[in-house]
């Protein structure tokens, strides 16, 4: 699976037809800018991710129940990512109030995700996708004390039960950096 970010379109990047659409939350200013933004994609599935418990900015303002609506009114919406999922329990809600036509991706960025990543995986769908952010659980190893080489051996561990499990795992691969800022954020004027 391909995924690329909604920032290629603030600079006139072509999306490949094959490709997967990701809007980020994060960078979405209201639901009225998220409406823009998947009524300019009808032709592309979307991947929408949440961030949960974000401890970074931008923070977004929005709960599962105010997108059910428009994760409702948009067909193409085919994923629905979670940040910070710990255990089986951080999805719950989610797997009550998502539509079922739509597959739940738990992120996982923690030392904890990692060690449940079975049950984690166990309560999903018929479907399994996870993605990794490399990025927040090497942070959380260093917060824990857990030394720097200790990432090598959680991303190993989940790489594998993935593997082995059939698990779709879905892991950055670069990054779209610029001179220019084209978007606009709570903390960006």
């Amino acid at each position: 699976m391909l995924i690329v970010s909604q920032n290629l379109s603030n600079y006139g990047i072509p999306i490949p037809p094959n490709a997967t659409f990701r809007i980020n939350l994060a960078w979405v200013n209201s639901l009225d800018e998220l409406n823009g933004i998947l009524e300019k994609h009808t032709t592309h599935s979307i991947f929408l991710d949440l961030p949960i418990n974000r401890t970074k900015p931008p923070a977004n303002n929005y709960s599962v129940t105010d997108l059910i609506p428009i994760l409702s009114a948009h067909k193409n919406i085919k994923y629905f990512a979670i940040s910070n999922v710990n255990s089986k329990n951080d999805l719950e809600e989610y797997l009550r109030l998502i539509p079922k036509d739509i597959t739940l991706v738990p992120k996982i960025e923690s030392p904890e995700g990692v060690s449940n990543i079975k049950e984690i995986t166990e309560s999903l769908g018929e479907e399994k996708v996870v993605m990794l952010d490399h990025d927040d659980l090497y942070s959380a190893l260093i917060k824990q004390g857990q030394h720097p080489s200790e990432f090598k051996n959680y991303t190993n561990k989940l790489v594998d039960f993935c593997s082995k499990n059939k698990v779709m795992l879905l892991r950055t691969i670069g990054v779209l950096f610029s001179d220019e800022e084209k978007r606009v954020s709570q903390y960006i004027k």
